[in-house]
């Protein structure tokens, strides 16, 4: 068969840092794939050094999809994402490619595989209370809050996490009910695939190692003016855009005049946490249901560190799930 059968997606899944983007690349080229972005800080259009988005070269070396289409000043959503992802699976189930689901957030592969609830409006005097109240204690304070009150939805948000937190208290303030109850009755039906999974899981130290590279590189390639022109918007603290990893930080040398490495330290140290809960996230989620995972115990830097008996032992894998054309290897 010389078209991706309609209905199957690959999703390449991992903690970041660790290659994900290499490997998405590589299987588009063989199997005629369409890379769809599933990083929550991907999407945002001014954000390109500092999440590591694909390069200009390896945009235009495969079709890909939701990377920088969305300006910061417009947060993303689940919801939001999840209604643009269905529009590029189809897109490419239509011209015969396979999708290739790329990224590290899992509530957005959880939105599609396994549905997502339908919560209601809590309405603006709820979203106005949540606001005020955010500003009022800071994140902390309002995440202890939401514990005494909401302790499922509080275990699953980090207490810095403003936005979040303010989303999860409006819900809580307008509908009577937290938003962890609302989302254990899925309004939206899961996406209408056969999923497939290659699920990235490299040694700590490995990613620790190859973060504190990645950052020194990106203020090589300009991730200090990127956040000056970030700043230079004026937006709101809480938008995530202004809380991607390395923004805050880098925001302190430019506005307080922080010394870079010290800055450079904390960001590190605070990517370096994220990716352990990313981990432990994907360790206990199923990406693939009523399908197969096959996990894949190192990082890739590039596709050269793969011999050609991993590289095949991967394809026979994808194939054996997935009907796709077969392309000559980059």
């Amino acid at each position: 068969m010389n078209q991706a059968h309609a209905g199957d997606a690959l999703v390449v899944a991992g903690p970041t840092c660790s290659g994900k983007s290499a490997l998405a690349l590589a299987l588009a080229r063989e199997l005629d794939g369409i890379v769809i972005n599933a990083d929550s800080m991907q999407v945002y259009r001014e954000l390109r050094v500092l999440t590591a988005r694909p390069t200009a070269a390896e945009e235009a070396a495969c079709p890909h999809r939701l990377y920088g289409v969305r300006p910061a000043a417009e947060p993303g959503s689940v919801a939001w994402w999840r209604h643009e992802a269905l529009a590029c699976l189809h897109e490419a189930w239509s011209l015969g490619k396979l999708p290739i689901l790329c990224g590290g957030t899992g509530l957005y592969f959880r939105a599609l595989t396994d549905g997502l609830s339908a919560v209601p409006d809590p309405g603006e005097a709820a979203r106005t209370e949540a606001r005020a109240l955010l500003d009022e204690i800071g994140p902390a304070a309002l995440h202890a809050r939401l514990s005494a009150r909401d302790p499922d939805t509080a275990s699953l948000l980090r207490p810095s996490d403003g936005q979040r937190l303010a989303r999860a208290w409006e819900v809580l303030a307008g509908t009577g009910r937290g938003l962890s109850a609302w989302r254990d009755n899925p309004g939206l039906p899961p996406a209408p695939a056969r999923f497939t999974a290659l699920r990235l899981n490299p040694a700590r130290a490995d990613l620790r190692a190859a973060i504190a590279a990645r950052f020194t590189s990106m203020l090589a390639n300009g991730a200090l003016e990127e956040v000056a022109a970030l700043l230079e918007l004026g937006l709101p603290e809480e938008l995530p855009a202004m809380r991607a990893h390395g923004v805050p930080e880098l925001a302190g040398v430019l506005r307080r005049g922080d010394r870079l490495e010290e800055a450079s330290r904390r960001a590190i140290l605070s990517q370096g946490q994220y990716t352990k809960r990313q981990a432990t996230w994907f360790a206990h989620h199923d990406l693939a249901p009523k399908t197969r995972t096959h996990i894949i115990d190192q990082r890739i830097p590039d596709m050269t560190q793969f011999s050609e008996r991993q590289w095949q032992e991967i394809l026979s894998f994808v194939r054996s799930s997935v009907d796709a054309p077969r392309q000559p290897r980059p």
